[in-house]
């Protein structure tokens, strides 16, 4: 299913699909919503950036140490990584490397 809109409320990470309605929702609570791809969701806990799918169940998870996510678009998401751009898919898998 794909994701329409996925908003960081409060405490509360909500997903929406393309009607507006409220598929699910997780706790927000030291986490930051940092990207929305098509069919994913990307999050910052901690030391870790986690994907999730619609349902908010985690699908993968990589360390942060020295990256920052600077967003998702379709079925990638991007990561700055010191003088490097690194592209992922939703199973944090690097499809493509290339410099900042």
């Amino acid at each position: 299913m794909a994701i329409s809109d996925v908003r960081q409320k409060g405490s509360w990470i909500e997903v929406y699909d393309s009607t507006g309605k409220r598929i699910s929702s997780m706790s927000g609570s030291s986490r930051e919503l940092v990207g929305v791809g098509n069919d994913f969701f990307v999050t910052v806990a901690g030391a870790w950036i986690e994907t999730h799918d619609e349902n908010c169940r985690r699908i993968a998870a990589m360390a942060s140490s020295n990256r920052v996510v600077r967003g998702a678009s379709g079925t990638t998401f991007s990561v700055k990584s010191g003088s490097w751009l690194e592209t992922y898919d939703r199973k944090c898998n690097r499809v493509n490397t290339r410099m900042a």
